[in-house]
């Protein structure tokens, strides 16, 4: 079989997590977060709730045929014998028995997947489920504030996670005083509800091309090429349709057209932040997503938070709900441990 190399691999310890005890002796697990455009993995430790990563490999999804390849390439990098036991988080619905990755050609068999694998016990979440672990388990070093009250994140009731990637992630955690709870959520897929004139004449240009438009085709890594094409309408400037130079040329400030697009994208993001807290009654929100963190030193001198509230008559309700940014390097891979630990509490882990 053809090997494929990492693009990126660190070989060192980079997170630990502490959250409640599910775990009473160390249990090695291979942790999995594949995206649209990445698949990480890295070998996870759990011991007494805590989550230690160690080497994180990143490689490409497009390099590669499905995840059993992936994975083949990704135990070429290790030494020593095969963990058996490994907990994977994907950016799809889950509940089939074929999953299919929404913007990757991935495609398994649920049923099959720890045979094909070679593994003994297997855990298997939506990405924003596996980030819905990571938020309830990292500690307050793992966030930073947007807007809304600068307090923590509640110990109890629901907090509504959101972010752009690839795709638009959306999940929900549910906190009591028992513990925790995980709901799945394909919000991201609802349709974009536009709130001023740029964005009808965007709505209007996407649907030529859609048909349906959902808030993904805007609010998602890709959708900041169709933003900065709806500018040209009314700033000078030249058609770029690569998503990456975008945005950084934007983020440096080297494109001022980008630039615009960018801070019309944090504006999108409030809106749709705001409806998700809506949605769930949210007593606090987390922004996640590869493009969430990419957006760290612009979000809080944006629209976000003006848009986040603009609610109409629930715009004060929204205005004490904290909002939060994870900047943990890897929260898909520290929720989809902590998912792992969770699922097999008193099996013997």
């Amino acid at each position: 079989m053809k090997r494929y190399a990492p693009c990126a691999s660190e070989a060192r310890p980079i997170s630990r997590s502490q959250g409640d005890p599910t775990q009473s002796m160390t249990t090695r697990v291979i942790a999995v977060d594949v995206g649209g455009t990445h698949a990480r993995f890295c070998e996870a430790e759990i011991n007494d709730g805590g989550v230690l990563l160690h080497d994180v490999v990143t490689l490409p999804t497009a390099a590669y045929p499905g995840l059993t390849d992936a994975w083949e390439a990704f135990q070429a990098t290790r030494s020593g014998p095969r963990i058996r036991h490994a907990a994977i988080a994907v950016a799809c619905p889950v509940d089939g028995a074929t999953i299919k990755l929404t913007n990757s050609a991935w495609t398994f068999r649920a049923d099959r997947l720890a045979r094909d694998l070679g593994v003994e016990q297997l855990t298997l979440v939506n990405d924003f489920a596996a980030l819905g672990h990571a938020v309830a388990c990292a500690g307050p070093d793992a966030f930073v504030h947007l807007c809304g009250p600068a307090k923590s994140l509640p110990a109890t009731g629901t907090i509504a996670i959101c972010g752009p990637g690839t795709g638009l992630g959306v999940g929900v955690l549910h906190r009591h005083p028992l513990g925790y709870e995980i709901r799945n959520s394909e919000g991201g897929h609802q349709d974009f509800a536009p709130v001023d004139p740029f964005e009808d004449r965007l709505l209007a240009r996407l649907r030529t091309l859609h048909g349906r438009v959902s808030v993904e085709r805007v609010v998602s890594g890709p959708g900041i090429v169709a933003i900065r094409e709806a500018l040209l309408e009314t700033h000078s400037g030249s058609t770029d349709g690569d998503d990456r130079r975008i945005w950084q040329n934007g983020l440096t400030g080297e494109d001022s057209l980008s630039q615009a697009a960018i801070e019309r994208f944090c504006a999108a993001l409030g809106t749709f932040a705001g409806n998700v807290a809506l949605d769930h009654c949210a007593h606090g929100v987390v922004i996640a997503g590869g493009v969430g963190q990419r957006l760290r030193p612009v979000l809080s001198q944006s629209d976000f938070a003006a848009r986040f509230a603009n609610k109409g008559r629930f715009g004060p309700i929204l205005q004490d709900v904290p909002v939060k940014l994870i900047v943990h390097e890897y929260p898909g891979l520290l929720g989809v441990a902590a998912a792992f630990a969770k699922e097999h509490r008193g099996n013997g882990f």
